[in-house]
């Protein structure tokens, strides 16, 4: 079988250094991932910079909540954006929606440019456009590197068939990535309908008490480890 590429998404330093031991090949980095995830610290990417020798893709997400920006929000944006491009990450992943949950396309733009030349990826915000086809040709317009999604769906296993027609939509023209319940038992199914890449996560509870009702995680290295097996 092909190596299959693994990207996990992380959300603290422990999280980063078990991720690098569990043989994943990308890290996404966040903060607050029991919101959908928002912007890390520079300080939290500078650390995981020099930690770390794996490709860094940093979330660009000022605040949790709907994907549509107001013009306060671009502005984070496109200052977050820069500062990560500046501090080093390899690519961004952001996503911006209109008010009727299309691709917003100028403020998508405006952000592609503060990247400075990096690889730029889509937020699973997509699987909440009304038409995913047209929205896969704004991104490639756009030139988006890859698209994260689950299909449209909640989840892979809800969206495996439509993920399946994106990839042959897109055609090699942008990287489909699945995200969203991808899990061993469905790994390799989505190997299967054409995809040479997954982004997964691998939390479970510490059985500590969290804070204001966040259960307390740790990262689950044996899952890592498990996905790496499974599509090597």
């Amino acid at each position: 079988m092909e190596r299959i590429l693994l990207e996990a998404v992380t959300a603290t330093m422990d999280e980063v250094m078990a991720a690098t031991a569990g043989g994943v090949d990308r890290i996404e980095l966040c903060e607050a991932l029991p919101t959908g995830g928002v912007t890390p610290s520079i300080g939290m990417l500078e650390e995981a910079l020099e930690c770390c020798d794996l490709p860094i893709v940093t979330m660009v997400r000022p605040r949790e909540g709907n994907p549509t920006f107001s013009n306060a929000d671009l502005k984070c944006a496109v200052r977050d954006v820069t500062r990560c491009a500046d501090a080093g990450s390899h690519e961004i992943i952001f996503g911006v929606l209109d008010s009727a949950n299309r691709i917003d396309m100028a403020m998508n733009r405006e952000l592609i440019a503060a990247a400075q030349g990096r690889p730029v990826v889509f937020h699973r915000v997509f699987d909440m456009i009304p038409d995913l086809d047209e929205g896969l040709e704004q991104l490639i317009e756009l030139g988006f590197s890859r698209l994260l999604t689950s299909g449209g769906a909640d989840n892979v296993d809800l969206g495996m068939d439509r993920l399946s027609s994106l990839l042959t939509r897109a055609a090699g023209r942008i990287t489909i990535l699945p995200g969203g319940g991808v899990r061993p038992h469905n790994a390799k199914r989505l190997v299967e309908i054409g995809c040479k890449e997954l982004h997964f996560s691998f939390r479970k509870l510490s059985g500590k008490p969290g804070y204001s009702g966040i259960e307390d995680t740790l990262p689950d290295i044996e899952r890592a480890l498990e996905m790496r097996r499974l599509v090597s």
